[in-house]
């Protein structure tokens, strides 16, 4: 039996994007392998670790266990998405200034909940922040940067 196609259409990172994509394949494969964008993550394939985090519709999802085919429809914005080497986003910018990011491999999946977070809460407690980022796993940090970079924007 033939696998079942089926076509979709979504915003990837503001540009209109289409795939035609098989039932079983999961939103990181598509972003890495279909669209190439290497800041997704594959770590754990359990939705543990926060690694493969983007936003879906503007909520923080963990790409190794979501299909790609329930994306249709809706807006999906990875790290890419969130500004460049000359125009950085404000929470990547203070993720630097922090010296939150080390390895970096965490990084994206942590910087995307904390927009997040901060599109719905625009003034976190320490104590929201940490438990809005509980689902992101950092083995460089300690987290400490991490959450005073996040802090940093809420002062701003």
């Amino acid at each position: 039996m033939k696998p079942s196609v089926h076509e979709i259409a979504f915003s990837l990172n503001g540009t209109p994007a289409h795939a035609d994509v098989e039932a079983h394949v999961l939103l990181i494969d598509l972003l890495r392998n279909t669209f190439s964008l290497r800041g997704v993550k594959r770590s754990c394939d359990m939705e543990v670790c926060g690694a493969c985090t983007v936003l879906v519709d503007g909520l923080p999802v963990s790409s190794c266990t979501m299909l790609a085919v329930d994306i249709d429809g809706k807006t999906v914005l990875t790290i890419e998405g969130m500004g460049d080497a000359e125009s950085l986003d404000p929470i990547q910018a203070a993720f630097i200034e922090h010296g939150a990011v080390q390895c970096g491999f965490c990084t994206p999946g942590f910087i995307l909940s904390t927009k997040a977070l901060l599109r719905d809460n625009p003034k976190p407690s320490r104590d929201e922040i940490v438990r809005h980022l509980n689902g992101n796993i950092c083995r460089c940090t300690g987290y400490k940067k991490i959450i005073e970079a996040v802090e940093s924007l809420v002062r701003d």
